[in-house]
């Protein structure tokens, strides 16, 4: 019969560091960043219509775009937030993914051709003339 032999001092180690590095990871990703000042670009069919620093809007302010064949989507901008509250396009899914404030993940209405999206105040329009990493 054969005796448990304690875990040899390697495994040990690199366990406990790829233990602290998850821990430190987490921590990391679920801590609250500094909130940076904004700036909603609102584009319809790849064109800027409307640009809104999120931070410096006084009060809640709601408008509406309308598109091609009578398409609208109401949009509330909030201090440091900016949502699109209703749309006409069937599946809804702008309106359910609610109010954003960084720059993560844009809010997108296919149906409508209507894309929001926030970029560090600091830094330029897009220019659609100089090509990016994506389109280069």
């Amino acid at each position: 019969m054969k005796k448990n032999t304690p875990w040899p001092l390697p495994a040990i180690i690199i366990t406990a560091f790829l233990l602290l590095l998850s821990i430190a990871s987490l921590l990391y990703l679920g801590m609250d960043r500094q909130k940076a000042d904004y700036v909603a670009d609102i584009y319809q069919d790849g064109i800027l219509i409307k640009s809104i620093p999120l931070n410096h809007v006084p009060q809640t302010e709601t408008f509406t775009i309308t598109g091609e064949n009578g398409c609208s989507n109401t949009i509330e901008v909030r201090k440091g937030s900016i949502a699109i509250i209703s749309a006409d396009c069937p599946d809804k899914l702008c309106v359910h993914q609610g109010f954003i404030s960084d720059s993560r993940l844009p809010i997108t209405c296919l149906p409508n051709r209507l894309v929001i999206q926030l970029r560090p105040a600091g830094e330029p329009g897009q220019n659609t003339s100089t090509p990016d990493i994506i389109t280069y």
